[in-house]
């Protein structure tokens, strides 16, 4: 059974109710060639077979865009391919990280996603943190233009504060928002999210599943591997993991209620905000891919999505919060 379909936004993409994340293919969290038994290309091809059309990549994920590239050969009209572009060096023990939304920058970087992904054309391109020295205007127009010669078909930002979300769709309208969101990460529905329905702008939401913590697969924080950079996030630190790991206690529980995994409870919950949520969660492996696509046939009820509203969660999403890097600023035009 395929899942159903969504449209991104008022101008945006029809893809499947569930995406896939593919930043998993550059292994963010400590992960090795033994951590699964599938190739990308079983990964991909399953997705496809099951209406996940939505690939979601970078140009900062490692290899991933060329190994999407190769897994869509042949099946390119069945997906709908979205990348990023603007970080030049993520936040990390290196320092702050390296933002570029320059126009020059935005052609360079989406000519060479073209070429890694071997395709004539983008479905959805998105700037993946804003610069916080180069007014949205000139980025979005540089996408804009993009648009029009047919190597991009629709826009989007990623981590943008509103103002600049609102500047930005006045310059080109905008498909999609892509942020993170989840039961362990709400802060999008203070601002972002209403504006977004305001704008008539899908919302793709990444680490849907609070970062694997939503999955009940991780009860203590030493079930990470030792080079797994959520050792070093707030909310997963020693003195917050015991008051997090009792929400997703909660989120366990009415997954047995559905003879559900707690993922797709997760998943659920978000799929019930509106009809153009569309979250992206990465997996490593097919079992896990088939499990998420299942989200997209889980309904909850009232009192137990009341119950999932309810949770609290403790510690901030991000070591660091600044430097542009969610929620990000532009300067005036």
């Amino acid at each position: 059974m395929t899942i159903p379909q969504r449209v991104l936004g008022t101008a945006g993409a029809t893809v499947g109710a569930v995406g896939y994340g593919a930043m998993s293919f550059a292994k963010p969290y400590g992960q090795t060639d033994n951590d699964t038994d599938d190739t990308p290309y079983d990964l991909i091809g399953r997705a496809l077979d099951l209406g996940v059309t939505l690939i979601d990549t970078a140009d900062v994920y490692g290899p991933s865009e060329e190994i999407i590239g190769k897994a869509v050969a042949g099946r390119r009209d069945q997906v709908v391919l979205a990348t990023k572009f603007g970080i030049v060096r993520p936040l990390g023990p290196d320092g702050p990280p390296v933002i570029n939304g320059r126009p020059e920058y935005v052609r360079e970087r989406a000519e060479r996603s073209l070429t890694q992904l071997g395709t004539d054309h983008i479905d959805l391109y998105y700037q993946h943190r804003v610069d916080p020295d180069v007014p949205i205007e000139e980025t979005v127009g540089a996408m804009a233009e993009l648009v029009a010669e047919g190597k991009v078909r629709h826009i989007g930002l990623s981590e943008a504060a509103p103002d600049t979300i609102r500047r930005a769709h006045a310059t080109h309208p905008l498909a999609a928002i892509e942020t993170e969101w989840s039961l362990w990460s709400r802060d999008i529905e203070d601002e972002v999210f209403p504006l977004c329905r305001e704008l008539g702008i899908g919302v793709v939401p990444y680490s849907p599943l609070g970062r694997g913590m939503l999955t009940g697969n991780i009860t203590s924080i030493d079930d990470l591997p030792a080079d797994d950079y959520r050792r070093t996030m707030p909310r997963f630190s020693r003195e917050a993991f015991a008051t997090n790991l009792a929400a997703v206690a909660v989120v366990r529980e009415i997954a047995r209620a559905h003879d559900a995994a707690p993922g797709q409870v997760a998943l659920a919950w978000l799929l019930a905000k509106a009809p153009d949520v569309v979250p992206i969660p990465g997996t490593l492996h097919t079992t896990r891919l088939e499990e998420n696509a299942g989200a997209a046939h889980l309904t909850l009820t009232g009192e137990e999505f009341a119950r999932l509203d309810a949770l609290k969660v403790v510690g901030e999403r991000e070591t660091e919060m600044g430097h542009n890097w969610s929620y990000g600023v532009t300067p005036p035009r």
